[in-house]
């Protein structure tokens, strides 16, 4: 037997309830929609969050800070020892090649991230790469090459990177 012939014995179903067929069947008349009101009308009820009139809770909450969901860029994310496994014995990755063989959502912008190992020298092409992605890639003989056709000579700087270099020479 399996899952899919698996079936309740006819006396432990329930029937369900038939509203509107007269007033022999307990559900005639007005159909368990009690006497005039909203929500005896057709197309009656309230909306979803409405709270009698009262200003609701989604309206009563501050809101705080900046949305910006309809323009967000949002990356496919590699890391480099998935890279190295999927393009095993190949010199150059191309943005190309990573959508071929599904490792990115085709037309995405792809980041490349630093988990994992890489051993052989590979020229990788890509929107951004992690400071981490790129020291290994470099460190391993590679290159790594951000869309835009320059070459990614060093760790991206950002203010984080920019405070951590600062009070190394301050000090």
């Amino acid at each position: 037997m399996q899952l899919h012939q698996l079936y309740p014995f006819p006396e432990e179903r329930k029937n369900r309830k038939r509203i509107g067929r007269g007033g022999g069947s307990g559900w005639g008349s007005t159909a368990g929609k009690g006497h005039k009101g909203q929500n005896a009308r057709s197309g009656g009820g309230v909306p979803a969050g409405f709270e009698g009139g009262q200003m609701p809770l989604q309206r009563r909450l501050p809101k705080r800070g900046f949305k910006n969901y309809p323009f967000r860029v949002r990356y496919e994310v590699i890391n480099v020892g998935l890279l190295a496994v999927a393009f095993e014995g190949k010199s150059e990755i191309s943005i190309d090649d990573i959508y071929e063989r599904g490792l990115a959502k085709a037309g995405c912008p792809v980041k490349i991230l630093g988990d994992g190992e890489l051993t052989a020298a590979v020229t990788v092409e890509a929107h951004k790469f992690s400071a981490s992605a790129l020291k290994k890639i470099q460190s391993a003989g590679g290159q790594a090459k951000a869309l835009g056709g320059e070459d990614v000579a060093e760790a991206p700087k950002g203010k984080k990177a920019k405070a951590a270099t600062e009070t190394k020479t301050e000090g």
